[in-house]
């Protein structure tokens, strides 16, 4: 039985035409952003990616099917949190749960990992997000890591981001990418940004100047038949960054306060995100929609340069 790829007339032609097409994630807006800001953004960002010439193709599960591009109404379902008169609310959902969403019939958001996934088998090489996953604060008890970053190893989507959440530990996660071979690209930076802010303290491995050398290492990654995927870290525009002491202050209390809680597994990310949004006054909300837009600029540049020499 072939898997059911829904996609969208837009896209389908795209892929057919050979035309650059970049996929989003939908746990951004469905977990990651409080409704309608997520709505709101989620269309704000497609409309940046079409004023590239590319097709924007967020990814999402369903009623159980992959859709790959979603139209207004699949955008509200997944932002305002659940379809009207629908038993299902919406799943996040990583790599280990796609199967159970569509055996169940579930809608779910795909991180990441999921997104990167779905992407690939329905041919798309280029993702742009917020931010990415990695190692846990505390990894070394917890073994807490995201798929994220097996999943980079694995798949060959070229993600980018504005760095991993200042959430979690930047250098065991810069680590532990080395050791799984996934190159770390760092755009017109030679520090790796920290999501909320352009820099961590920690250099990138590899530096690029242009969207036409990811492109070039796109290509040559295949012709070399290196399996897994490319992380592109794109810092956040100077002007939306929070500064280093501030949001180290507020991410400490958060997690303090997530401890209490008991909060654990999936739903820290989620948790930690929506309280930063709370300590900061709704700065980090802020910050949050203008990386996510600048990496759409980048990621649509990457596509279709891309596309020029596929």
């Amino acid at each position: 039985m072939t898997l059911d790829l829904r996609m969208t007339d837009e896209v389908r032609t795209a892929l057919a035409e050979r035309h650059p097409v970049l996929a989003l994630e939908s746990t951004i807006i469905s977990h990651g952003m409080p409704y309608p800001d997520n709505v709101a953004m989620a269309r704000e960002v497609e409309g940046i990616i079409r004023e590239h010439d590319v097709v924007p193709a967020t990814i999402a599960v369903l009623d159980g099917v992959p859709r790959i591009g979603l139209d207004d109404e699949g955008l509200e379902l997944l932002g305002s949190g659940e379809a009207p008169g629908s038993e299902h609310s919406i799943r996040k959902v990583s790599i280990r749960d796609l199967p159970y969403v569509v055996a169940r019939g579930e809608h779910g958001a795909t991180t990441v990992a999921a997104t990167m996934r779905l992407a690939s088998l329905a041919g798309i090489r280029v993702f742009t997000t917020g931010g990415l996953g990695g190692v846990h604060r505390g990894a070394a008890h917890s073994f807490d890591e995201s798929a994220d970053l097996t999943e980079l190893s694995l798949t060959p989507v070229t993600v980018v981001s504005a760095g991993v959440k200042s959430i979690l530990d930047i250098g065991l996660t810069l680590e532990r990418m080395e050791t799984l071979g996934v190159p770390v690209l760092g755009y017109r930076t030679d520090d790796f940004p920290a999501f909320y802010t352009r820099t961590s303290g920690f250099a990138v491995p590899l530096r690029v100047d242009s969207p036409g050398e990811i492109a070039a290492q796109m290509k040559a990654k295949d012709d070399l038949a290196i399996a897994g995927g490319i992380s592109v870290a794109n810092p956040i525009p100077e002007a939306d960054e929070i500064s280093h002491d501030r949001i180290d202050t507020i991410i400490e209390q958060a997690l303090g306060d997530l401890d209490r809680l008991g909060i654990t597994g999936k739903d820290i990310t989620p948790y930690l995100l929506g309280r930063i949004v709370e300590l900061t006054g709704g700065d980090s909300l802020a910050a949050n929609i203008a990386l996510v837009k600048n990496n759409a600029h980048l990621g649509a540049e990457i596509a279709r340069e891309f596309s020029a020499i596929f």
